[in-house]
């Protein structure tokens, strides 16, 4: 049975009026492997969603807050309006091609209520970007001087992130449009139809009723002018008896002969997602052309940008408070952190005078140079006083791009020490290690400490603990939390630390 409720089109049009801002819409958005605890947390707090729920890699909600609001989500990675979620068909039954139709496309209504509900999101997009664009053009010739000194191209507001569409020359397109789509009951509702003539006996009388058959007539125009692709994910019991390019075939064929959209598969103005396999069925349309990940105020990227937020997200930054990263690399993660928590300071370390320069880069460009500075000086010796910073949050490398596996795992108890050392009292950590450096830390710190006598005797080839590493360091690190996270081709584990 279909979970969705059903509605006319009369009680669509009154949904998707422009006025009626208090309709909550429903969404989901994609997250990259653990980071939907992060992403959860966000929409009920940024959002005050109701309805949420996640499966692996997607999050579910419902809000009434504005298209501008909800792609100010940081730990999502794309942003889809959602058109269907099902519960799929048992996974011994034998799925036909009509029972695909009729669990995916049914009689239509849900997907004429999302093409209308896209097409006033695009327009909100719309006015929200030229806004911006009518306020940034009177500082052009700022940007331009800054540029010129600088040596960067573009400006911020060269690219825009929404979706093409045909939904935004208002009433003028209406005026071109021909060839509506009727339903067969319009069509019979309209008696006195012959070809394009329509003949009115009694206007006056009819007044009330033309209106209300203009109106339907309107929602049928914005709903079948459209052109669409279908892309589709399959997996379980299904993809053994349909390919995707199957599964696209039926419903795009369906939806163009049913619903009188067009086929596009090259530059379509919308694009249907459907994720179907033997637990979930899903089915959306995204909103944005670049996805939420994509940061426009990031020069030079680094560490993917969720993973970077949620870093920032976990350590407990407050007004006044002092971040320091002693690996910075190009800044990715305080950068994250300086626009999420306006009101503290940022400190970037790193050994590496290139990666200092693209970091330096990056804050230019983002103008936080009064709230970020940055240090050459190597991690090993922090050039800080003791129970000076607030937090500490930093990406350890994991030795694929800057030096070796061995090397930072002889290093890794130095480095931490001096992040413990710098740290003030109730302070945090938030480290992203690689599975090998994570389990290696744990060891460190749930070893005792030991006499130097002791330790001398202890240092054989029978040991457990390398020598290089000291065993009485870490004792006022309390483990708050540990999150293993995707990279994309590597995993990786966030660990949260409290100074106590």
């Amino acid at each position: 049975m279909d979970i969705n409720v059903q509605c006319s089109i009369s009680e669509v049009i009154h949904m998707n009026d422009s006025n009626c801002q208090s309709c909550a819409l429903q969404f989901y958005c994609t997250a990259g492997n653990g980071m939907e605890p992060f992403l959860l947390q966000e929409v009920k707090t940024k959002l005050a969603a109701q309805d949420v729920d996640h499966i692996p890699g997607k999050v579910f909600f419902s809000t009434t807050y504005g298209i501008e609001r909800v792609r100010e989500l940081k730990s999502a990675e794309r942003l889809f309006l959602l058109l269907k979620r099902y519960i799929p068909l048992p996974a011994h039954s034998a799925m036909t091609a009509p029972q695909i139709l009729s669990r995916l496309l049914g009689d239509g209504n849900d997907w004429t209520r999302a093409v209308l509900s896209w097409r006033r999101l695009q327009r909100e997009l719309m006015r929200s970007d030229n806004t911006a664009s009518a306020v940034l053009a009177g500082r052009k010739r700022k940007w331009e001087e800054e540029e010129e000194e600088s040596g960067v191209e573009g400006s911020p507001c060269d690219k825009t992130n929404v979706m093409p569409n045909l939904a935004l020359e208002g009433e003028s397109q209406e005026v071109r449009l021909r060839n509506v789509h009727m339903t067969s009951t319009e069509a019979r509702g309209c008696g006195n139809c012959v070809g394009d003539a329509v003949e009115v006996d009694n206007i006056d009388s009819d007044h009330d009723v033309g209106l209300q058959r203009d109106a339907v007539d309107r929602s049928s125009h914005q709903a079948s002018l459209v052109t669409f692709r279908v892309s589709c994910r399959c997996s379980g019991a299904v993809s053994r008896r349909f390919t995707t390019q199957d599964v696209s075939r039926i419903l795009g064929t369906a939806a163009s002969r049913q619903l009188g959209w067009k086929v596009d598969l090259r530059k379509p103005d919308l694009e249907v997602n459907v994720y179907v396999s033997d637990d979930h069925c899903v089915l959306g349309i995204p909103l944005l052309r670049l996805p939420l990940a994509n940061r426009s105020y990031m020069k030079t990227t680094g560490l993917r940008s969720t993973i970077a937020w949620a870093m920032a997200s976990l350590s407990d930054i407050k007004p006044g408070s002092r971040v320091l990263d002693p690996m910075c690399g190009v800044g990715t993660i305080l950068l994250e952190a300086a626009h999420e928590y306006q009101d503290a300071f940022f400190l970037g370390m790193d050994i590496d005078e290139c990666q200092l320069l693209k970091a330096c880069q990056n804050v230019e460009f983002t103008k936080l140079s009064d709230r970020m500075q940055l240090l050459q000086a190597s991690c090993k010796a922090i050039p800080l006083p003791s129970c000076s910073v607030d937090a500490v949050v930093c990406d350890v490398p994991f030795g694929k791009k800057f030096g070796s596996k061995t090397d930072m795992a002889a290093s890794l108890p130095v480095i931490v020490n001096e992040m413990e050392r710098v740290l003030r009292l109730g302070g945090t950590l938030v480290l992203l290690l690689s599975p090998q450096l994570s389990c290696l830390l744990k060891k460190v710190m749930t070893l005792r400490p030991v006499s130097s006598h002791a330790q001398e005797t202890d240092t054989g080839p029978g040991c457990d603990v390398e020598p290089s590493i000291p065993t009485c360091i870490f004792q006022s690190l309390q483990p708050q939390s540990y999150q293993r996270v995707s990279l994309g081709a590597i995993d990786a584990l966030i660990h949260k630390y409290v100074k106590i």
